[in-house]
């Protein structure tokens, strides 16, 4: 009978450290229990949507960087400059359709740098993606002097502020690049080498892959779509900001593990990154609409931390584990 609830437990948690999203889903659907609020309506998950659409955009993006057993800790300085080149090229006069491919390119050239340094040159991706984003984010800083920078151009304001099909057009985007991305990692080789290479690296390379000109292609992505996700942001708010994305790296990144996509490489897929990244954007949205006494009490950012770095810590322990298991029974 011991043997039978000790080989149920471990394979409830093998099947949980595979699903780690089901284990966010229940802690929020716990805290929930203390609130009258009801955050499942039409509404609120239009307006969660919205919100999370830039976050979603940059995690299908860090998807393939962490399939390929790499990470991004870049995203979140290329989504603040991105806008800030848009919007200043715009005041200066250049044509919007013009500004935003060049600030889109701005994020596929340090996704290509990245790349050079982290697989041409065999760094470390923590580390490289950590300094080009404090190297991005002291350009942001250095070219706005701290201070925001706005547009009144109605074009560009109208890029995330209309609606198509009649969902905002914020989401609609969100929806097109995850489908492309999705069809790109399931249909096409360059999706099956991306898992073969974070699979194991030397087999892959042995096996004919190209491992040098997949994985430098999946940091260009992860780039390309961290700078639509910071232009889509700027014209949402009409204004680009150095301080946007200052969490986003973290945020993000934990995210993707948590809807299923393991740091170990290989494992996972833009529909479960999408999930944890849709996910943590409840838990925090959610906890800005606790309700106490009938009363709608904005949780204290203290407290919101300490929940989300609970979930985050368990979360990636459980990955953790998952990785150690799957070396142990290899």
């Amino acid at each position: 009978m011991n043997l039978n609830t000790k080989a149920l437990g471990e394979q409830t948690l093998k099947i949980l450290s595979k699903q780690k999203a089901i284990v966010a889903i229940g802690i929020l659907f716990i805290i929930m229990l203390f609130s009258s609020a009801n955050i499942f309506t039409r509404g609120h998950i239009e307006a969660l949507l919205v919100t999370a659409s830039p976050d979603l955009i940059i995690g299908f993006g860090v998807t393939l960087a962490v399939i390929c057993k790499g990470c991004d800790l870049s995203v979140g300085s290329v989504m603040s400059i991105s806008g800030i080149l848009a919007i200043m090229m715009i005041n200066s006069g250049m044509p919007v359709f013009l500004a935003v491919f060049l600030a889109i390119l701005s994020g596929s050239v340090v996704g290509f740098i990245n790349g050079f340094l982290i697989v041409q040159q065999k760094t470390e991706a923590f580390i490289i993606t950590l300094g080009m984003g404090l190297f991005i984010k002291g350009i942001a800083l250095f070219i706005t002097e701290g201070r925001p920078v706005s547009t009144q151009n109605a074009a560009f304001n109208a890029i995330s502020n209309t609606t198509i099909l009649g969902l905002p057009s914020i989401v609609m985007y969100m929806l097109i690049i995850g489908v492309l991305i999705f069809c790109l990692m399931r249909f096409t080789s360059f999706g099956r080498n991306c898992y073969a290479l974070g699979g194991d690296y030397e087999v892959a390379e042995h096996s004919g892959i190209d491992v040098v000109k997949t994985k430098w292609a999946a940091f260009i992505i992860t780039g390309t779509c961290a700078s639509i996700a910071g232009i889509l942001l700027a014209s949402r708010w009409n204004t680009g900001n150095s301080i946007y994305g200052d969490l986003t790296p973290l945020l993000v990144n934990c995210s993707v593990v948590i809807g299923g996509t393991s740091f170990a490489g290989g494992i996972g897929g833009i529909i479960q990154s999408g999930i944890g990244v849709f996910v943590m954007h409840l838990f925090r949205y959610s906890m800005n609409l606790f309700r106490i006494d009938g009363v709608i009490r904005e949780i204290s950012p203290f407290v919101r931390n300490l929940v989300i770095g609970i979930v985050i810590v368990t979360i990636i322990a459980m990955d953790c584990f998952s990785i150690k298991r799957k070396k142990e029974d290899v």
